[in-house]
């Protein structure tokens, strides 16, 4: 059996899209039929070397999606041929199987226990979750990233409550997931950051009390008037050493910043340590703690009445062959975040 998937042969390099043969699955593994796949940022950093140094190369790539379960190995019982399936690169329940290896033109290209680029993937059991019957599946794809992480900041890493303040700083996935989670949590303060008008816009939509440029105004003057010294917390999305060094400097003495997305690797940030010494705290959030199998189906019941509301994260949508374009308009920001649309060329097609 062949499938078409797009790999990454060198670091800095386009995407590679070709036809692989597809292996024989073995224990642990599903072979699903891929629908859609988001694109994160992690991505774009691993293409561009920004992980560190990559030993896998030429491999496939991808974390987030949702699909069709076509075939299982040996051992797997949490799936079934015809399932519909959440991919995600965070770890639920089933058992775990390393990446397939497949077949191109004699040479090996590597994977992972997740990866999504492409119309057919080796996936471990663990690495999927049924898809709930209500949930669309473009929108599916998001619950394999964005929206567990966003989410789960708020649900399973940060006290938050309806007298609090939040702030959130990048408006992509991540952002937009703990904002629409704040709201229907009734947080009572929200703020929300970013630089593009547009995607400001979008967050007063979803429900943010005050947006903010930080271009055009001073953030720090803003929150700390607003909130009397700071906000109780904050999430920052935006994958910065300049804006997780911002989210520090908005929260109040015992207030807590979460960072979900790391700038390139070996960048430092600098933080003042009497901060630290008067109770404010850092941390770094995989996957905003989520466990799949329980919290695709409370996040999705949380958000249900919301849930159109991330549906313009996903009004740019491209075939497979135009994924590198996809790469493209996600690192300029032109695109909320792109979605892979595999097989159905009548449904690809930007639109802003």
């Amino acid at each position: 059996m062949k499938m078409r998937a797009a790999y990454l042969g060198e670091v800095g390099g386009e995407l590679v899209i070709t036809d692989l043969t597809v292996p024989q699955l073995t224990r642990g593994q599903v072979l699903v039929e891929v629908l859609y796949s988001g694109i994160c940022r992690s991505q774009l950093l691993e293409i561009s070397g920004g992980r560190g140094p990559d030993p896998y190369i030429p491999h496939l790539l991808g974390h987030e999606g949702s699909g069709t379960v076509a075939d299982v190995g040996p051992g797997v019982t949490k799936v079934s041929p015809g399932d519909a399936v959440i991919l995600s690169w965070i770890k639920g329940d089933g058992l775990d199987a390393p990446g397939a290896e497949y077949e191109c033109e004699g040479k090996v290209i590597h994977s992972g226990s997740v990866t999504t680029f492409s119309n057919y993937s080796i996936v471990a059991e663990n690495r999927l979750t049924p898809k709930p019957n209500e949930m669309a599946p473009d929108l599916a794809s998001l619950f394999g990233c964005a929206v567990l992480t966003g989410a789960g900041i708020l649900l399973n890493e940060i006290p938050v409550s309806q007298d609090s303040s939040l702030v959130v700083i990048g408006l992509g996935g991540i952002g937009i997931s703990a904002l629409l989670t704040a709201v229907a949590l009734g947080v009572e303060e929200i703020v929300a950051i970013d630089i593009s008008e547009e995607k400001l816009e979008f967050a007063r939509r979803c429900g943010a009390h005050h947006t903010l440029n930080p271009r055009s105004v001073n953030a720090i003057e803003f929150v700390q008037d607003m909130t009397s010294g700071g906000a109780d917390f904050c999430v920052e999305a935006a994958g910065s050493t300049d804006t997780i060094e911002l989210g520090f400097g908005l929260i109040r003495d015992e207030g807590s910043l979460v960072f979900s997305s790391p700038p390139p690797d070996g960048q430092m940030i600098t933080l003042p340590p009497h901060d630290l010494i008067r109770g404010k705290s850092i941390s770094g959030s995989w996957g905003g703690s989520c466990l799949p199998d329980r919290d695709v189906p409370r996040i999705y019941e949380l958000l249900k009445d919301r849930i159109e509301l991330l549906q313009p994260l996903l009004t740019h949508r491209y075939c497979l062959g135009d994924i590198n374009s996809a790469l493209a308009d996600l690192g300029t920001g032109r695109a909320f975040r792109p979605l892979i649309v595999m097989g159905h060329p009548d449904k690809c097609g930007s639109s802003s």
